[in-house]
């Protein structure tokens, strides 16, 4: 009856209808497609994990090592989704992780099968250890191997008898060596530099440890260790002879490669050096600027620059169209209406891509030629078209006169948009002091950041005032000022002005 039922408050009402609409929220984020995705493959790794793992056991061990599989697999999942959630997201590096996984746990399996000897899994460790570090950080590539050697005991039985707990020592230790001593890959020694360490390491433990056991004679216990560390140094020279293909399976660029496109050989940079040479050299200078700026604030300096060196190839095409490319000539956007000069200079954007495909430039390298304008305003051609719209006319709108992103997702990127911004402001100071160069950067930056362009780039303030304060030392010297040649009786006036003038006009 009416009378019995529970009267609820209006402001209840609404806090338990807020709560259903958060739940199913929850409910539909759970169920997206990629969560979906993650665990299907999750699932295949652990049904091929099992198949791997369970090969020369008997049917009532397969029970107990799906088990440890799922167990090993949950962690290292909870792992991921804490440390790289763009695995999540990323279906073609999470597949790329899945096989490498499988691929080098089924390595270890049959070679131990055969020669009946743990050392397979030590090499197998190491290699997981190195490509890694490569393609992710070395946190994440701690965690991961480490996930991987215990795997990789598991695989060593019934084959062998060697004590789990040893080999999960020997190849953590070599693991460890790897990831703390490989930071970045700039020269061609520098992996087997790596691999000479984790081998000295490995050998180190395992020889420790065989005297710890005292279960096996002198010869047997050095016997062991080197077999250790053969395996360690050959699982080095395999990826330094495989790094190419590691690359493109994990589609990364090491700072060898980062250093071979910095070449003024490449292609792209010869042919922007022959048709844009003001762009060539606008493009040397902010990569010396952002260079200098990312590792202020401990980024990867050398990503910046290179990257740099290719954020304005787009201009290629019409090359006459850009400031930096006139060489005293008239500007050919007298000729033109506002809206056709934008779309001629935001056109670049869209070309320098193209021709990045065109060139197979690295996907590291096309974010900035993506990303170095962001969303920002074409500030020039829209006051243009404000000057010159009728009166009957509507004002022309922002949006038509913005470049259409993205925004810059990292901090090199973001690094890379303001020294470009900064470079062109500071060559149009008319005299460019210290101070003066200064205040540009400065207001350059808060522009950016109020106009939200390093929203999706997690740059803090303190980063900011950083970069900041880098680039306005850099900017300063370059536009450092000259000292005038004095001048002679015997020399004509033109000559005596000349060096002057140069000093003015290149610095």
């Amino acid at each position: 009856m009416w009378f019995l039922k529970k009267k609820t408050s209006p402001r209840r009402s609404q806090v338990r209808k807020n709560i259903a609409v958060e739940r199913s929220w929850k409910i539909s984020r759970l169920a997206n497609t990629d969560v979906i995705n993650s665990v299907l493959l999750w699932l295949l790794f652990v049904a091929l994990c099992i198949v791997v793992l369970s090969f020369n056991h008997g049917y009532r061990e397969v029970i107990w090592i799906a088990v440890i599989v799922v167990l090993i697999s949950l962690a290292a999942a909870f792992y991921i989704h804490h440390y790289q959630g763009r695995i999540v997201r990323n279906r073609a590096r999470a597949l790329a992780l899945v096989g490498l996984f499988i691929l080098l746990l089924a390595i270890t399996k049959l070679a131990v099968v055969l020669t009946k000897h743990s050392s397979w899994a030590t090499g197998t460790a190491i290699t997981a250890a190195i490509i890694l570090t490569i393609a992710y950080d070395q946190r994440f590539a701690l965690g991961m191997s480490i996930f991987y050697c215990l795997f990789a005991c598991f695989a060593t039985r019934p084959s062998t008898d060697t004590n789990l707990f040893f080999l999960l020592l020997t190849m953590t230790s070599g693991v460890i060596a790897c990831c703390f001593s490989l930071r970045e890959i700039r020269t061609r020694m520098k992996l087997l530099e790596v691999s000479a360490l984790a081998a000295a390491t490995v050998f180190i433990t395992s020889t420790a440890l065989g005297f710890w056991a005292k279960e096996s004679y002198t010869a047997d216990i050095f016997s062991d260790a080197g077999y250790h560390t053969l395996i360690t140094m050959l699982a080095g020279l395999l990826i330094q002879s495989l790094l190419p293909l590691i690359e493109k399976f994990f589609r990364i660029a090491t700072s060898m490669t980062l250093l071979d496109y910095s070449d003024a050989n490449q292609p792209l940079l010869k042919r922007l050096a022959m048709e844009a040479p003001g762009t060539f050299s606008h493009s040397l200078l902010v990569g010396s600027t952002a260079e200098a700026a990312a590792e202020s604030i401990g980024r990867n300096g050398l990503l910046c620059r290179v990257g740099a060196y290719y954020h304005d190839i787009g201009k290629t095409n019409k090359a006459n169209y850009f400031v930096e490319n006139e060489m005293g000539s008239m500007s050919r956007h007298k000729e033109l209406s506002p809206t056709m000069s934008q779309l001629i200079i935001v056109g670049h954007v869209k070309d320098g891509i193209e021709m990045a495909k065109e060139y197979g430039l690295p996907a590291v390298l096309r974010q900035f030629i993506e990303t170095h304008h962001g969303t920002t305003l074409v500030e020039y051609f829209y006051n243009q078209a404000k000057k010159k719209q009728d009166v009957k006319q509507a004002e022309p709108s922002e949006s038509e006169f913005r470049y259409s992103g993205p925004k810059p997702r990292t901090k090199e990127a973001a690094i890379v948009m303001l020294a470009d911004t900064v470079e062109g402001a500071a060559r149009a100071l008319p005299e460019p002091t210290p101070a003066k160069i200064e205040a540009v950067v400065h207001n350059m930056a808060m522009k950016r950041l109020q106009d939200g362009q390093f929203d999706e780039c997690d740059l803090s303030l303190r980063e900011l005032s950083q970069i900041e304060t880098s680039i306005s030392k850099t900017l300063a010297a370059h536009y450092h000022g000259r000292i005038a040649y004095p001048e002679t009786a015997d020399t004509p006036e033109e000559t005596q002005s000349a060096p002057e003038q140069t000093g003015q006009k290149n610095s």
